[in-house]
């Protein structure tokens, strides 16, 4: 029985996920049953449609009378502020994709709609748990509101996993070399960190990341061990982390580095020299570049692409899934 599904908050994530279900993973068992936006319908279907990252839909898009239409599959298109007026009964899970899930009842709105379970799209004190998986997938038991996590805590968590696993981390910094986002003014204009206040596409922003808090959350073993800073760039997509580390064992790190990265369901490897427009629509959590890595007399220096939209978006579809088969 396919696992019926709402999407909740019709942006990047929204429309990555639908896209997905719709191209590469739409024999997954995952039927949309509806989608909710406070935008107009015609122009969730436009941007649906032409992306300006991803490009052209491959295929027919059609909408009115309350009905997005992909590829001939009609899904009921709500324009609802308050998602718990809806009615969802029968809906197995909702992907809280709005990024405004934090508080508990803004959370809690799809169980209240009558939907089976919650799952948020980003970082959320109201999620029962916050679940990444190659890192703590461990935990996922019948929470009934539960976090993805952020883009770079789903890149850096399993690799740390993976790391402290083969070699033993003592400690190290992660920056992260972040596209920019719908968080940034496109041209200057006040925002609360002066830095962030600047016009994202002309800058270089040296700024926080969320990723340090939530890896702690995550790996609470490793908690305290490293430190988290972010660097938006000016480009529309794909994002690294720059990773470095002190390890206890510190012997043929590359070769079990590159054997286990090989049996990860969620890391990736590259021995090309890539930029960050080839890793485009990769939908690995995280794609180490082998030419890349580097190692001193005590540190190891580690660098992995991520295209922070489409593999995220991969990671919710995975992580339903696996909701789903706890029905």
């Amino acid at each position: 029985m396919a696992l019926r599904v709402a999407i909740n908050g019709f942006g990047r994530i929204g429309r990555s996920i639908l896209r997905l279900l719709a191209t590469a993973r739409r024999d997954d068992g995952i039927e949309i049953a509806c989608i909710n936006d406070i935008a107009p319908l015609d122009s969730c279907a436009y941007l649906f449609e032409y992306d300006s990252v991803f490009g052209p839909f491959p295929g027919r898009i059609e909408a009115g009378d309350g009905v997005l239409s992909v590829e001939g599959r009609a899904i009921p298109f709500h324009h609802e502020a308050d998602l718990s007026r809806l009615d969802l009964a029968g809906v197995d899970l909702v992907l809280e994709c709005t990024g405004r899930a934090n508080d508990p009842a803004v959370a809690a709105r799809g169980l209240k709609a009558g939907a089976g379970r919650v799952l948020i799209s980003g970082p959320s004190e109201a999620a029962e748990a916050t679940v990444v998986l190659g890192a703590n997938d461990g935990i996922l038991a019948d929470q009934r509101i539960l976090s993805c996590g952020s883009c770079t805590t789903n890149a850096l968590a399993p690799l740390l996993r993976l790391i402290d696993g083969l070699f033993g981390l003592e400690g190290g910094h992660m920056t992260t070399v972040h596209c920019y986002t719908g968080a940034q003014p496109t041209v200057d204009a006040p925002r609360a960190d002066p830095a962030r206040s600047r016009a994202a596409a002309l800058s270089m922003v040296p700024t926080s990341s969320s990723a340090g808090r939530l890896t702690d959350l995550v790996l609470p073993d490793l908690a305290g061990r490293v430190s988290c800073t972010a660097l938006r760039v000016p480009v529309a997509s794909v994002s690294a982390v720059d990773l470095t580390v002190r390890l206890r064992d510190r012997g043929d790190i590359d070769a079990r580095l590159r054997a286990a990265v090989a049996g990860s369901p969620v890391l990736g490897w590259t021995d090309r020299p890539l930029v960050s427009s080839d890793l485009r629509a990769r939908p690995e959590s995280l794609i180490l570049a082998g030419p890349e890595i580097r190692h001193g007399p005590e540190l190891s220096r580690l660098f992995g692409w991520y295209d922070n939209e489409w593999g995220f978006s991969n990671r919710m579809i995975d992580l339903a899934l696996r909701m789903g088969a706890r029905r």
